[in-house]
This record gives structure tokens, sequence and C-alpha cells, in this order.
């Protein structure tokens, strides 16, 4: 990889940058940064969220940040599929439930998703990372997916979002039980970020400021 380095990671969520900062130590040739580093009104990022669709999302937040920083960046946007539920929370993972009585947001998201489950007996979900590098025009795009079940209760303390209901396939523990060097071993997000360092490599991709 020729000249790789800086790499902007257009979010503000702070568990998923250091999430991300993790994955990418095993790619010692970029350096990935936060946007709060680079853009003064970096929480405007996240209201460009407005498609239907992950790489749509992420291929906004990416454009908006290189436009304000004008450094390659990165950006993600991921989320849990529930078969059962057609697809629910997808790309309204986030944000899924209003939280009430002092919830957090993920508090609220895992109660209402159990609701939504009762006395469901297909529990198959997956979870869908979709990843957008943006450098002054050009996209690249990477999607990593992680399967695996709904428990029937949360489980675990680490981790962060749907971890505490999600059973990979061939475990019998939640992500959130595994931890976090088992999780990043398997899961979406590892899987496309690998997918984009191989993109990066194959189509020379110079990740410098222009």
């Amino acid at each position: 990889m020729r000249n790789a380095n800086l790499l902007v990671f257009a979010s503000t969520n702070r568990h998923k940058f250091e999430e991300m900062a993790t994955l990418f130590k095993r790619y010692p040739e970029i350096k990935l940064v936060p946007v709060t580093d680079y853009i003064r009104n970096a929480d405007k990022i996240g209201t460009v969220e407005v498609f239907d669709t992950f790489a749509e999302n992420a291929a906004a937040k990416a454009r908006i940040a290189n436009h304000g920083c004008h450094y390659p960046c990165l950006a993600d946007d991921s989320g849990l599929e529930v078969l059962a539920l057609e697809g629910r929370p997808g790309v309204r993972s986030h944000r899924y439930a209003i939280p009430k009585n002092g919830q957090t947001q993920d508090q609220a998201n895992n109660q209402k998703l159990l609701t939504e489950l009762k006395d469901v007996s297909n529990r198959t979900a997956r979870f869908v990372c979709y990843l957008a590098l943006e450098l002054e025009g050009t996209l690249v795009h990477a999607i990593g997916t992680l399967d695996g079940k709904i428990a029937d209760a949360s489980r675990g303390a680490n981790g962060f979002g749907y971890d505490p209901l999600f059973i990979p396939d061939g475990y019998t523990q939640t992500l959130a039980e595994l931890g976090s060097e088992e999780k990043n071993k398997i899961s979406h997000r590892a899987l496309a970020v690998a997918s984009l360092i191989e993109k990066i490599k194959e189509q020379e991709i110079v990740l410098a400021r222009p």
C-alpha cells in the first residue's frame, strides 16, 4: 500500500471509534483518527443519516466529513436485522426506541426488541456493517456481516448496542459475554475492515491528503 497514512473516522460515537481504532491496529500503515479533531461541527455528520440503506447513509457521512476536512474519510453505518421483524430495526437500529424512566438509548432499544420478539421462536438475526471511504470524489464501499440469533434476555457487560442480546452462530454466549478480544475477531465491523483493506490494496488507493 503506497503512502498510506491518515484516515479520519466520520463518527462522534466514542464506543464505535474505540472499536474501529482497535481493529485498525492490525494495519499499522494506517492511522485512524476521530473526526472531532478535524471538523469543528462534527455533530452535524449524524444528521445526514436519512436514507433507507446502510450504504447510502455511510456514503453521505463519509462525503460530508471529507468536504469538511479534505482528508480521506471513513464512515460506518451498521445495524441489526432480525428475520422475524422483516429486517427491523435495520438502519434505525441506533434510535429504535424512545428511552423512558432514565433508560439509556441502548437499554431502550434492547427492551423494545425483546418485547417485539416475545413468544417468537425464530430469533434469527444478523449484524451488518457498511463502510464508505471517501477521497475527494472517489468512493469505496465494503461490507461485513455476522449471523446469529437474539437471546431471550440481556447477558454480559461488555460491548454496546445490541451486543448483550446477540449470540453469534457457533457460540452460546452473547457478544457482550465474549468480550472485546473475541468479538473483534468475528464481528461485522472486523470483516468489513478486512474487506476495505483488500480493496485499498487492490486499487492502490493512496490515503494521503491531496
